[in-house]
């Protein structure tokens, strides 16, 4: 790769909206030339329900099952397919995506279970794998804490002209001692990242923060809470090249009142879902944006004594739309009782290999960690090419 500008880090390293990068993917400069399904997303908007969705009450419901719980199912646009009764919206957008019902994972805590389907990797106390990881710190994500303010702090300080700016910045330099101070790797990561930050700030890419040059009736349809906002930010930011973002919709650790909870969180996915989708797929952006929906695990079938469902990384669901994925497509299946994968298991690993191959990144490139240890995207995965077209 070459050694990236101002703007490679934007599109490659991310405008993040939410905790973190997806880390699973690298870009070769070229997509795979073998590739066994054409490979057309150029950017990804990763879509995070943190604190594990439970897929029997929203991708993968089970009506007429005691399991069911009192959330119920609704039909949707592909013949025979339901959705949990609470996402109305996307279950009439449904034939523009494709479902995946047999994920499976060994983590069955947030925090490893949130590593490991950003990673494809399991934790380890030793090694930090890309996001940004060991990769150069020019390459970690740009977190945006609240969309609807835009990048906070971007201004430069009043009074303080372009050659002023120059000198504080030269000042720096010599300061941090860079190529002498023992730890000047660190120190020049550092350095990079304030030069960049101090660039930033006067760059028209800055635009792509502001929603409200967004027309009323656009910026109504996502919904004024903050995932809504963060699906807006997200579509600018593809429009202006940024290549991964990540929006997150937390609460879905549902260990009480399940029901209600889950009513909850569906009414902000129902809403900025199926705008984002449809506003991409109006600006013909849907065909290059991979859209993909997942959480670190599901919840189980049966409820507990406070009427909620405990963690169940056995098995879960998640969604993909756009970025060459075929809609209208179900892969996979859980088993009667959504407790394990029925056909088609689908591993973490599997799963960030797909997202990979629709990005056109080169799996089999080797990265090596500092103390030389050998990495590949998405480790052993395999993406699963039925669901291209």
């Amino acid at each position: 790769m070459h050694d990236p500008t101002r703007r490679d880090i934007l599109v490659r390293a991310a405008g993040l909206l939410g905790v973190s990068l997806l880390p699973s993917i690298l870009w070769a400069n070229d997509p795979p030339a073998a590739a066994a399904a054409p490979c057309t997303a150029t950017s990804l908007i990763l879509l995070y329900m943190a604190g594990g969705m439970s897929h029997l009450d929203t991708l993968d419901p089970k009506p007429g099952r005691e399991v069911q719980g009192a959330i119920g199912a609704i039909p949707s646009a592909i013949d025979g397919v339901m959705l949990g009764q609470h996402l109305p919206n996307l279950a009439k957008r449904l034939d523009r995506c494709a479902l995946i019902r047999s994920l499976t994972s060994t983590q069955g805590a947030h925090e490893q279970g949130t590593y490991y389907v950003r990673t494809g990797y399991t934790q380890r106390g030793t090694v930090r794998h890309p996001g940004a990881g060991f990769l150069p710190a020019r390459c970690g994500p740009l977190p945006i804490g609240d969309p609807s303010k835009g990048l906070q702090y971007a201004s430069p300080a009043k009074g303080i002209d372009q050659a002023r700016q120059d000198r504080r910045m030269a000042l720096l330099e010599e300061m941090d001692g860079i190529g002498s101070a023992p730890d000047a790797a660190s120190v020049r990561a550092y350095h990079e990242l304030y030069a960049e930050a101090v660039k930033l700030m006067a760059s028209t890419d800055l635009a792509a923060f502001d929603l409200r040059q967004e027309p009323e009736a656009i910026r109504a349809s996502y919904g004024e809470d903050a995932f809504g906002n963060g699906c807006l930010l997200a579509r600018r930011l593809v429009e202006r090249g940024v290549r991964t973002i990540e929006v997150g919709l937390g609460g879905w650790d549902t260990h009480d009142d399940n029901a209600d909870r889950v009513q909850d969180r569906c009414a902000i996915l129902d809403r900025g879902l199926p705008a984002l989708l449809s506003d991409l797929e109006s600006r013909g952006l849907l065909a290059t944006t991979l859209v993909a929906l997942v959480s670190e695990f599901g919840r189980s079938p049966r409820l507990n004594v406070r009427e909620g469902r405990d963690h169940h990384p056995k098995c879960f669901s998640a969604l993909l739309a756009g970025g060459g994925v075929r809609g209208g497509r179900v892969h996979g299946a859980s088993d009667e009782d959504g407790e394990a994968p029925a056909r088609d298991r689908v591993q973490v690993t599997d799963f960030n290999a797909t997202l990979a191959h629709a990005l056109g990144c080169d799996r089999t490139r080797v990265l090596h960690a500092p103390d030389g240890r050998p990495f590949t995207v998405a480790d052993k995965g395999s993406p699963i090419l039925s669901l291209f077209a």
